[in-house]
């Protein structure tokens, strides 16, 4: 039907084709490129956000293809293992293959007489040996037990074969009735066993005709389900194009900090580090400045501090020379420690002269001059500039911002054209119509069905009542004869109970031959087509080797690979199998994976014009961003440093403030001439002297306290400016030079290489534009895989067919002849067991009698036949 066609078209629309896998599209091309001039590494493309597609709308399907037998499936279990045992052998699958592949053309009797088909049919008759053996045998049992009952009655009547109402008397007599009806008693009862396991498995049918019905209706359901859900599935793909397209349209809204912030990122690691040592220098220039006045008011502290303790320590030694002077000095115990005082007085004066040390005011006054300039505002004007990309980058891709839009709205378009291309409501509405009306039409079978079961199971129970009445005379007959048993009474003086008994028994032996022949028929048609049946459809059914000859390769046409496809879509040429499918639905996956129908359409070609656009990588490929008004350093900051750099700085004798800062203040430690010089005064005896040598001790540390140290600490500032400045201005022409030349080389670089970087970022952006959609075509690929139109329902209609027909209807007939067929085999000893237990049941017409004989003693007797005396109540 054409909609059919339609409907397993319709699912092509939104799938990738295995081909993208093997190809990426031509935008793939736009791989990262070289980030820097002076570097060979590859980046790795920028990683793409995964997106959230949800779920696709879910099918709830009702059918649950799984049946379990209950307690009759031990008796189709034993059943199996029969069948087993007739036929071991494994499916014959190259033996049907062959015979199939060899009678295409129609089976013509002449074509058997061929070597090759002589061959196939006596390996078919090996492997039904089992059953052929089992039918001759039941051929034999029909044809021969009529005759046999035919020659037995003829025979008795003619009394022969125990037609002859006489007994022998035996002395093992009771030990043969009791072995007899021991025997019989135990065949009747494994015929009823059989009679039950026949009954139970002619129930099992009737109970699971409706259970049947239960299954055509969830099935039925669930198609319906299928079809319905299918649109619904199929709308959703085509909806979260939208997702895809929507992040897409975020991306190319913020280009600016993206794609532009792509190219910040890969000029800055040349731009940034040449401004990074401008700003530096900047702040050198001020520590300089700092520096050179820190230079100059040290200087002045020092050259001022020095000559105050120049004039303190001249007053302190005149005063002290004085106090040496004194009469006292020259007693001859005293006179020693004068002298040696005397020796020192020379060590009180200064040791460092600043006042020769030249000023730094010239270079102090040009690096002054020099920060006027605002060199670290400049810079911060060029780092503005600079990050000023990414808003250049937005202004400069207006047009093609405007113009992907476009683009991305036509490919919406053509998805959602292409969805309508196909006539899904009115296709699905067709198939739903053509559900019910199959529903319908099953259902109005459900009558006759149950008419016929009813018919079945009237047969089959009328079948059954053949045996259950040859077992009624059995029982019958071993109560009556069994109850109506009298040891005491003779052959011919038997009872009446006891004599029915018999007669019920051999009333049981007649209908045994007129009915096991028929049940033995009926036995093994049975037998013959429920056993091949189960061996050769149900079995290979339930393993799957059913499908393996459906899929053999020409096996219906030597020119048609595949059967499937070729009744599917006249192409058996598709690499498709009904095992391949039946596994793909049983695994509730898609129908679109499941038949292949990717070979019907090439999703590649239709993806390839509308997601996978050729024109939106030449678009970008058209992107020019000019980034030429970008300025790094003005030219007044140029002016700066070069300025810095001859500022005077370098010319400043750095060696020679070194060598005058690192001498001592004074000639000797003060603190140590005045400890020594208590020391000597506290050799002198106590009086005016020492007490005025103490106090010119005195005088000393109090020099030492008020201008030394301060000179000290100026002195200690001084060498830090000067190692500073020494620093600052060591090379720094040539670090001057190289800041401006790196800073040259950045704007060279994004002058004349911008377009470089531009056109590698824009790769790179494009493809992880390109990367969203590629997660759109891989989440629809995997949808039609797995989640949209899951065929369930096909392999639930396949499990259900096998359980139907094999499950409930062929195990139960199976079983139903295997209890009939034990019945049928077990007749034959209980007729031998019943005719031998009636002759000790029936009232004989003669018995045997013992006389005396004259030719021997009176103890050896003779018998003889004697009839029952006459007796007027029998």
């Amino acid at each position: 039907m054409p909609w059919t066609r339609w409907l397993l078209l319709l699912l092509c629309w939104g799938a990738t084709s295995g081909q993208y896998q093997q190809r990426q599209p031509e935008v793939d091309d736009l791989s990262p490129a070289v980030v820097r001039a002076d570097s060979r590494r590859q980046r790795s493309p920028p990683p793409v956000e995964p997106l959230d597609f949800g779920f696709v709308p879910a099918a709830v399907y009702d059918t649950h293809a799984y049946y379990e037998p209950g307690a009759i499936g031990i008796l189709f279990h034993m059943v199996h293992a029969f069948l087993y045992v007739i036929q071991p052998n494994s499916f014959p699958q190259d033996l049907i293959v062959k015979v199939i592949q060899q009678n295409m053309g129609g089976i013509k009797l002449e074509e058997w007489r061929k070597p090759e088909n002589v061959v196939l049919l006596l390996q078919g008759v090996y492997y039904e040996a089992g059953f052929l053996v089992c039918a001759t045998i039941g051929i034999i049992f029909v044809v021969i037990v009529p005759v046999l009952g035919m020659c037995f009655c003829v025979c008795r009547c003619c009394e022969n074969c125990g037609g002859e109402m006489h007994q022998r008397q035996r002395k093992n007599a009771d030990c043969q009735r009791g072995f007899f009806t021991a025997s019989l008693v135990a065949t009747t009862i494994f015929i009823i066993l059989g009679v039950l396991i026949a009954y139970a498995a002619n129930h099992n049918i009737s109970s699971h005709i409706k259970s049947t019905r239960r299954f055509i209706n969830t099935n039925m359901r669930d198609l319906r389900t299928f079809a319905n859900n299918t649109p619904a599935q199929i709308e959703y793909l085509t909806a979260q194009y939208t997702t895809a397209k929507n992040k897409v349209l975020s991306e190319l809204d913020n280009i600016g900090p993206l794609l532009g912030g792509r190219i910040h990122s890969q000029l800055e690691k040349e731009v940034v580090p040449s401004l990074d040592t401008a700003l530096r220098m900047a702040g050198a220039m001020r520590e300089t400045k700092e520096a050179l006045e820190s230079v100059s008011s040290s200087l002045q502290i020092l050259q001022e501090g020095t000559e105050k303790l120049k004039d303190s320590l001249s007053g302190e030694r005149a005063s002290l020379s004085n106090t040496l002077s004194d009469p006292a000095c020259t007693n001859g115990a005293v006179s020693p420690s004068c002298n040696a005082i005397r020796s020192t007085l020379f060590q009180l004066g200064i040791n460092a002269d600043f006042s020769k040390l030249p000023d730094v005011n010239f270079a102090l006054a040009n690096v002054h001059t020099l920060l006027k300039t605002d060199l670290s505002n400049i810079v911060q004007k060029g780092y503005s500039s600079f990050n000023d990309t990414p808003t250049l980058v937005k202004e400069q891709t207006k047009n093609i911002v405007s113009g992907v839009k476009g683009m991305l709205d036509k490919i919406g378009f053509e998805i959602n054209g292409f969805a309508k291309m196909f006539p899904v409501e009115a296709s699905l509405a067709n198939f739903t119509i053509f559900l019910n009306n199959e529903q319908k039409r099953i259902e109005s079978y459900y009558p006759q069905l149950d008419q016929m079961d009813f018919y079945r199971w009237i047969g089959c129970v009328a079948v059954l009542c053949m045996v259950v009445l040859i077992m009624a005379f059995n029982v019958l007959g071993l109560l009556c004869g069994t109850c109506g048993y009298d040891k005491q009474a003779t052959p011919t003086t038997r009872g009446c109970l006891s004599n029915t008994g018999g007669n019920l028994l051999m009333a049981g032996v007649s209908f045994s031959f007129i009915f096991a022949w028929m049940l033995m028929a009926i036995v093994t048609t049975l037998f013959v087509a429920g056993g091949n049946l189960e061996k050769l459809m149900c079995e290979p059914l339930a393993n799957r080797q059913l499908f393996k000859i459906i899929d053999t390769p020409f096996l219906v046409h030597p020119t048609k690979k595949n059967f499937l496809p070729g009744m599917l879509f006249q192409n058996p040429n598709i690499d498709l199998t009904l095992g391949s499918m039946y596994r793909e639905c049983f695994e509730n996956n898609g129908l679109y994976h499941a038949l292949q129908l990717e070979t019907m359409f090439n999703i590649n070609s239709f993806l390839n014009r509308t997601v996978y656009n050729k024109d939106l990588a030449k678009v970008f490929e058209g992107v020019q961003v000019d980034l030429q008004d970008i300025t790094l350093l003005e030219q007044a900051g140029r002016d700066n440093l070069i300025n810095f750099a001859n500022s005077g700085i370098g010319l400043i004798d750095y060696e020679e403030y070194l060598a005058e800062v690192n001498k001592g203040v004074t000639l000797v430690d003060l603190l140590t001439f005045s400890t020594d010089l208590e020391a000597q005064a506290d050799q002198l005896p106590r009086g005016a002297l020492e007490n005025a040598l103490k106090g010119h001790a005195s005088s000393i540390r109090q020099i030492h306290r008020e201008h030394v140290v301060p000179i000290e600490q100026a002195m200690s500032t001084l060498t830090q400016s000067i190692r500073l400045l020494q620093r600052t201005s060591s090379d720094l022409p040539v670090k001057v030079t190289n800041i401006l030349s790196a800073i040259d080389a950045s704007e060279y670089l994004i002058t004349n290489n911008a377009s470089h970087v531009v056109k590698q970022e824009t790769k790179g952006y494009v493809q992880s534009l390109v990367g969203y959609f590629k997660q759109y075509t891989d989440w629809v690929q995997n949808s039609l895989t797995a989640e949209v139109a899951q065929c369930k329902p096909i392999s639930n209609i396949v499990d259900s067919m096998e359980i139907v027909g094999c499950s409930f209807v062929l195990d139960s007939v199976n079983t139903f002849w295997f209890g009939l067929g034990g019945c049928s085999i077990l007749l034959i000893p209980s007729i031998i067991f019943s005719i031998k237990l009636a002759k000790y049941y029936r009232r004989m017409d003669t018995e045997d009698v013992f006389e005396d004989s004259p030719y021997c003693d009176t103890m050896t007797r003779f018998p003889r036949a004697s009839a029952p005396p006459s007796r007027p109540d029998w």
